[in-house]
């Protein structure tokens, strides 16, 4: 059987709560699970952006989809290594605004493999 993305069921300034995991204000969701996204971990930062090490569990999980949220205010980049890497595994990406994430990958969570980070402020 095959394992479903986590829905968002909320998502405000500062807040998310996801299906299963509960309230926070970034998350790394993905087929089966998901956690909170901690920036340090891969050293991003709203410039350069989003790094390749961000989109790596993503893919380990079998996301096939992967939307990236830049914030409510479109602050938050992508490195464009991270692009080239999504790019070479073959992986449909989406880079949007994150209430328009998050309607993109609640709607793909019930067919498809999908994974996504999700940043709830700037």
């Amino acid at each position: 059987m095959e394992r479903r993305s986590p829905l968002i069921t909320h998502v405000s300034w500062g807040r998310m709560v996801v299906e299963g995991l509960g309230e926070g204000k970034d998350f790394k969701l993905y087929p089966g699970g998901g956690r909170p996204w901690d920036w340090d971990e891969s050293g991003t930062r709203h410039q350069p952006g989003i790094q390749p090490a961000d989109v790596r569990e993503l893919l380990d999980h079998g996301s096939q989809v992967i939307i990236l949220s830049r914030g409510m205010r479109l602050v938050l980049e992508t490195c464009p290594e991270t692009l080239d890497l999504l790019r070479e595994e073959g992986v449909e990406v989406y880079v949007e605004e994150t209430t328009a994430a998050v309607r993109r990958y609640n709607a793909l969570a019930a067919t498809t493999p999908v994974g996504g980070l999700f940043h709830s402020t700037c």
